[in-house]
C-alpha cells in the first residue's frame, strides 16, 4: 500500500509512539527510568542528614571523626558518577550501568540495614550513659563496605539515567525533538528535586520518631522498587552500545598530534587527506583548536592505512571524529567552570542551619519548622519554577508574541549566576540583621539562644538559590548534553554533579582560608559562636567572587559563540513549514 503525504506526515510528528519502525522507546518508557532515580534519590538522600547521629550514637565515634566519614561519603557520591559516564559510554552501555548500579545500591543498602538490626555488627553503646566501646576492624569494615557499594550503585545509576532517558525520545526525524528534551531536562530535574524534598522530609521523620531498624528499612524497600521498576520495561528500552574507551581516545588524539606537530596542515581539505571513521558524518574536522588537527592528516596512504581503510598506528593517526570530540570537551570546560561558584554557593546551607537555629521558626504558637528543613523552601522554589516556566511562561510569551519563545541556554545559564548572586546579597543583609539584634539583646556570649527575629527572613536566599539552581543546573545539562557529541552524551549529563563535587573542595577551601586568616585579628567570620562571628562578611566575600564569576561566565559566553542546542530549537519552526523564527528572551 503506498503512503501518502499525510501518513508520512503523521509519522514524522508522532515518532514516539508504537509504529512498526520506531517499536521500541518514546514517552511510554519514561515512567520507569524517572522511577528508578527518584526512588533511589529518596532512599540515598534520606540516609544522609542524620548518618552523623547514628555514626556518633550508635558506633561512638567523635564528631570530627563521624564528620569526615559522611564527607568522603559525599564526595564519593558526587565523583562515582563520572567515572560511572566513562564506563557506560566505553564499554557496558548506559542500561547495564543503570541495572548493575540499581543491584549494587540495593545490596550496599541492605548491609546497611543490617547494622541497625544486628547488634552484633556494630559497638555496644549505652544510650543513657553515653558510654561507648570503639568499634571493631571487622564492624568498621562492614559499615564502610556498605557505604561504599551504596556510592559505587549511586554513579551507575546517576551516571546514565538523564542520558538514557534522552536516548528514548532522541528521533532525529521528530522536527519537535530537541523541545522535547528541553522539557524532559526541566522535568528530570524537577523529579529529582522533589524526590530530595520528600528524603528530607519523610524519611528523616521515620528515622527519628520510629528508630534506625524501620529508618533504614524503608529505603531498602524503596531500592527494591526502584531496581524493579527499571527492570519491568527492558523489553521497551532503546539500548544503544557502548563504543571504544574514549580515556583511550583522548590520549591518542593528543599523542598523534604532538607526534605530528612539525607537519603543515593541508590547504584544502578533501576526504582523502584525513582519516574519517566508517560511518561518519564528519569528513574534515572544524577551524577551532586547530593544533589538534595534525592528529588525523594522513601523511602517507600507503603507511599510514590497512587495507580496509583504518589507522595502522592509532597513536599517531587518528579519526576526525575522535578529533572532534577531544575539542568538544576542551571547548566547554571554561564553561563548565562558571558552575562551581554557583554550587559553592548553594553549599552554604549548613550554615543556613545554625542561623535558622537561634531563630524563631514557629510558623503557629504550637509548630515550629525544624532548622535542618529549611533548605526544602529551595527545593519548592526550584519546582515550583520549572512547572511555572514550562507550563505557563513560556506558552504564554509564545502565544502573546505568536511565535515559539524559549531562553537561550547561555542565557539560563546567565540568569542562574546572577540569582546565585542575589541569594548571597539576602543571606548576608538577613545575618547583619540577626547578628545586631542578637548583640542589643545581650546574647554574644549565648550563641545557642533564640534571637526576636522570624527565621522565614531566610526565604529569600532559599528561594533565590532555588531559581539559581533550576536556571544554571538545568541550563548547564542541557547544554552539555547538545554540545557534547552523542558518544559522550553520560559524561556531558555528569560534568554538573563533577562541579559540584569540585564546589565541595573549593567551599572548604575558601571556609578554611577565612578562618585561619581572619582569626588572627580576633574572632574568626565563622566562628563556632555565630553571634560573635561576622558571617554576614563572609556572605560578602562570596558575593564579590560571585560578581567575578559572572564577568567570567561573560568572556567565555562570548569565546564559545553560539549554542549547537539553541541552533537545534531555532530550526524547530523552519521544520514546521512556517519559516517562523524562534525568540530567545
Amino acid at each position: 500500500m503506498e503512503t501518502t503525504p499525510s501518513d508520512e506526515k503523521k509519522t514524522i510528528r508522532e515518532p514516539l509512539l508504537i509504529t512498526p519502525s520506531l517499536s521500541k522507546g518514546g514517552f511510554r518508557t519514561l515512567p520507569f527510568i524517572l522511577a528508578n532515580e527518584a526512588f533511589e534519590r529518596v532512599a540515598t538522600l534520606g540516609l544522609s542528614p542524620n548518618m552523623i547521629l547514628y555514626l556518633t550514637r550508635e558506633y561512638g565515634m567523635e564528631t570530627a571523626r563521624a564528620a569526615k566519614v559522611i564527607f568522603i561519603w559525599t564526595a564519593a557520591n558526587n565523583f562515582t558518577p563520572i567515572l560511572g559516564a566513562f564506563v557506560a559510554d566505553s564499554y557496558v552501555g548506559k542500561y547495564r550501568m543503570i541495572g548493575l548500579g540499581s543491584i549494587l545500591s540495593f545490596l550496599g543498602m541492605v548491609l546497611l540495614w543490617l547494622t541497625a538490626m544486628f547488634p552484633q555488627a556494630r559497638p555496644y553503646c549505652d544510650q543513657f550513659s553515653s558510654i561507648c566501646e570503639s568499634p571493631t576492624a571487622p564492624q568498621l569494615l562492614f559499615l564502610y563496605f556498605s557505604l561504599g557499594l551504596m556510592s559505587i550503585g549511586t554513579g551507575g545509576i546517576r551516571s546514565s539515567s538523564l542520558v538514557f532517558g534522552a536516548d528514548q525520545l532522541n528521533k532525529g526525524i521528530n522536527p519537535e525533538n530537541a523541545e522535547t528534551l528541553q522539557s524532559f531536562f526541566s522535568w528530570y530535574y524537577a523529579s529529582v528535586s522533589f524526590s530530595a524534598l520528600i528524603a528530607v522530609t519523610g524519611i528523616v521523620y521515620i528515622q527519628d520518631n520510629l528508630g534506625w531498624k524501620m529508618g533504614f528499612g524503608v529505603p531498602v524497600m524503596l531500592m527494591f522498587i526502584s531496581a524493579l521498576s527499571f527492570y519491568l520495561a527492558s523489553s521497551l528500552y532503546v539500548k544503544l552500545k557502548a563504543r571504544t574507551s574514549l580515556f583511550t581516545g583522548f590520549a591518542q588524539v593528543l599523542v598523534a598530534s604532538f607526534r605530528n606537530r612539525h607537519i603543515n596542515l593541508p590547504s584544502q581539505a578533501t576526504d582523502e587527506v584525513y582519516c574519517l571513521r566508517k560511518g561518519s558524518r564528519l569528513h574534515m574536522p572544524s577551524e577551532k583548536l586547530r593544533f589538534l588537527n595534525k592528529a588525523c592528516v594522513i601523511k602517507n596512504p600507503q603507511q599510514d592505512l590497512t587495507s580496509d581503510g583504518t589507522a595502522s598506528n592509532p597513536w599517531s593517526l587518528c579519526t576526525v571524529d575522535q578529533v572532534e570530540e577531544l575539542k568538544a570537551l576542551i571547548r566547554v570546560i571554561p564553561l563548565f567552570s562558571t558552575g562551581i561558584m554557583i554550587s559553592v554557593a548553594l553549599t552554604q546551607s549548613s550554615f543556613t542551619v545554625i542561623q535558622a537555629g537561634t531563630m524563631d521558626r514557629h510558623i503557629t504558637p504550637k509548630f515550629e519548622i525544624p532548622a535542618g528543613s529549611f533548605s526544602m523552601f529551595l527545593m519548592i522554589s526550584l519546582i515550583a519554577w520549572i512547572a511555572f516556566y514550562d507550563r505557563i511562561a513560556l506558552p504564554l510569551a509564545s502565544k502573546m508574541k505568536g511565535k515559539p519563545v524559549r531562553l537561550g541556554l547561555k542565557q539560563r545559564m546567565g540568569i542562574g549566576i546572577l540569582c546565585s548572586c542575589a541569594s548571597m546579597v539576602a543571606l548576608a543583609i538577613v545575618e547583619y540583621i540577626r547578628r545586631e539584634i542578637a548583640i542589643q539583646e545581650g546574647l554574644s556570649d549565648e550563641p545557642q539562644a533564640m534571637v526576636h527575629m522570624s527565621a522565614l527572613w531566610l526565604l529569600p536566599y532559599n528561594v533565590l538559590s532555588g531559581l539559581a539552581e533550576a536556571f544554571a543546573g538545568v541550563g548547564q545539562i542541557e547544554f552539555f548534553y547538545a554540545e557534547l557529541p552523542k558518544t559522550m552524551s553520560s559524561i556531558g549529563s555528569n560534568l554538573f554533579g563533577l562541579g559540584a563535587f569540585v564546589a565541595s573542595l573549593v567551599a572548604s577551601f575558601i571556609t578554611s582560608a577565612v578562618d585561619d586568616v581572619t582569626k588572627r585579628g580576633g574572632e574568626s567570620w565563622v566562628s563556632s559562636n555565630v553571634n560573635k562571628g561576622h558571617y554576614d562578611y563572609y556572605y560578602w566575600l562570596l558575593f564579590g567572587l560571585s560578581i567575578l564569576n559572572f564577568m567570567y561566565f561573560l568572556a567565555c559566553s562570548k569565546a564559545y559563540g553560539p549554542c549547537r542546542g539553541d541552533d537545534e530549537v531555532q530550526s524547530q519552526a523552519t521544520r514546521r513549514g512556517n519559516h517562523e523564527r524562534i525568540d530567545e528572551c
